[in-house]
């Protein structure tokens, strides 16, 4: 059995800026499924939305944020959330995070030189970014002071398989008290003893065929936290990314948001824009808008896919703001300075998760989420872009704080795990059906518009999926892909469930059976019944 004082799961935003504001006085784990470069945070292009133009306001962040989310954001978070932006924009900074500058004060930059570009949603330029790839600056910058700091230990390759909760040692006010953990180098599963463990796993799109999301989002946090007895919420707001790179050799790459806040148009394959025929903001829409409309002239016209055009905007703008996207591009000889790109809606951020308050703190004592496992209130129906990372921050500093105000508890004694009735695996061919079972059923019968009767079949196949995962989870050893599956079956069975209970469209929720909006909604919130 190993002890800490605070186990982090999880490597991206969340995780590592959590880390760090608790490393000065507490001994801390972070433990990745893979390497700690690893995670959906360093794909993140856009940037991160932060009031920093005098002529911008909070007020007007979070207006545009409560419109995006269509009715369904906590206002309070997302107040606490926006007015601390500046504040994790500094911070960052400080850790050495080079956002992009411009030297002609008059080209939208803010009070320090640094470069502000617009995204669809914001009425004004509050986007701070690191070129095109804003998560690969971020993450470099804190996983250098992760590695170097000597209280935080890495546990690369580790995957968490379930917490360890008092309550299920009988022990109902104990809160949580550790985890086990695969170690993937040698296949044994070691006992956490941890009086303080938080969940910054990341989102699930991995239960999606097509999604922009790293092979790691597999939903292991929300799927761990509801199987502890944590109350989850509002998993039927899937956001899909209207802009997903479509070509056979390029895997889950995202053409950022910004490309279209830049001047980028979106074309059918003859050159005709069809954005306003769906929405007046066009091209500027929130992202559920826009990968209806993309949907909706796809499924019409029989297309595999539409244009993204920027390339009437001057060359040394696009090389300079893009270097990432036209170098890939290029090489796959789509020359963005001269031509169309072709994209197509892909599965991109989980905006339901585990239920959290304003300091990150779930249903169980001890228990934190933050980032995109977590449900803050923040997102609504819909998020509106690069808040995510904003909350990844905010949310992370909240909950060292509160874990720094909470008495020093030592680690107890946890019982070892037990694999003296369960045998090596068989035939691993079942887990590989059932994963490519999962996620063409979510992809064609839970996607960008759904109905009532895709939903009920989806139920119907999940259910007897689990029944054959849980199956075969009881009679042999575990692997990274029975428990990534395990996982992404309870997250599927979530969102089916909540997709279910919402009797209209609303966000990023659309049914066909219910197209009007209710003139008032409240979050879909399911708590787990436990079984007697």
């Amino acid at each position: 059995m190993k002890q800490f004082d605070v186990a982090i799961i999880g490597s991206g935003l969340a995780g590592l800026t959590t880390a760090l504001q608790l490393a000065e006085k507490l001994r801390v784990v972070v433990i990745c499924k893979r390497s700690v470069s690893e995670n959906a945070s360093r794909w993140a292009q856009g940037g991160i939305a932060a009031v920093r133009d005098p002529a911008d306001t909070v007020a007007e962040h979070v207006e545009d944020t409560l419109i995006a989310g269509g009715g369904l954001c906590e206002k309070e978070a997302v107040q606490f959330i926006l007015e601390n932006a500046s504040d994790a924009i500094d911070w960052l900074v400080e850790q050495g995070v080079p956002f992009s500058r411009e030297d002609d004060p008059t080209q939208f930059t803010d009070l320090n030189g640094f470069h502000l570009t617009r995204e669809g949603g914001h009425s004004h330029r509050r986007i701070l970014h690191v070129a095109d790839a804003t998560g690969d600056a971020v993450q470099t910058a804190l996983e250098a002071k992760v590695k170097n700091h000597p209280n935080i230990e890495l546990y690369e390759h580790h995957m968490v398989i379930d917490l360890i909760t008092g309550e299920r040692l009988g022990q109902t006010d104990a809160g949580v008290l550790g985890a086990y953990v695969l170690d993937e180098n040698s296949g044994r599963v070691t006992t956490l003893a941890c009086p303080y463990i938080v969940l910054a796993c990341g989102g699930a799109g991995k239960v999606y065929n097509y999604t922009t999301n790293p092979d790691t989002a597999t939903g292991d946090g929300i799927a761990m936290a509801w199987r502890a007895g944590c109350r989850v919420a509002n998993m039927e707001f899937i956001q899909f990314h209207p802009t997903c790179l479509y070509h056979p050799y390029a895997k889950s790459f995202l053409i950022t948001e910004a490309v279209r806040g830049e001047g980028g148009l979106l074309k059918l394959p003859d050159g005709t824009r069809f954005m306003l025929d769906h929405d007046e903001r066009a091209e500027l829409a929130p992202r559920d808008v826009v990968a209806r409309a993309i949907d909706f002239e796809m499924k019409k016209r029989g297309l595999d896919c539409v244009h993204l055009d920027i390339s009437h905007e001057p060359a040394d703008k696009l090389k300079a703001h893009f270097p990432n996207i036209y170098q890939r591009c290029l090489e796959l000889g789509i020359d963005i300075t001269k031509e169309p790109i072709p994209v197509v809606p892909a599965a991109h951020y989980t905006c339901g998760g585990v239920v959290t308050d304003h300091s990150a703190r779930t249903d169980i004592p001890g228990l934190y989420a933050v980032g995109e496992t977590a449900y803050t209130g923040l997102h609504g129906a819909n998020r509106l872009a690069s808040n995510s990372l904003l909350e990844c921050v905010v949310m992370g500093k909240a909950a060292s704080q509160d874990i720094l105000t909470r008495p020093r508890k030592e680690a107890i004694a946890l019982p070892e795990w037990d694999e003296s009735r369960v045998t090596d695996p068989d035939e691993e061919v079942v887990i590989a059906h059932n994963w490519d079972e999962l996620r063409l059923t979510m992809w064609n019968y839970v996607g960008i518009v759904r109905t009532g009767k895709r939903l009920e079949r989806a139920q119907h196949r999940i259910h007897l999926l689990r029944e054959e995962i849980t199956e075969y989870y009881s009679h042999f050893r575990v692997g990274r892909d029975l428990l990534e599956l395990r996982n992404l079956v309870d997250v599927a069975d979530l969102i089916v469930t909540s997709a279910l209970s919402r009797k209209e469209s609303r966000g990023l929720h659309f049914s066909s059976d219910y197209k009007d909006t209710l003139p008032k909604a409240f979050p879909t919130v399911m708590t787990r019944t436990r079984k007697k």
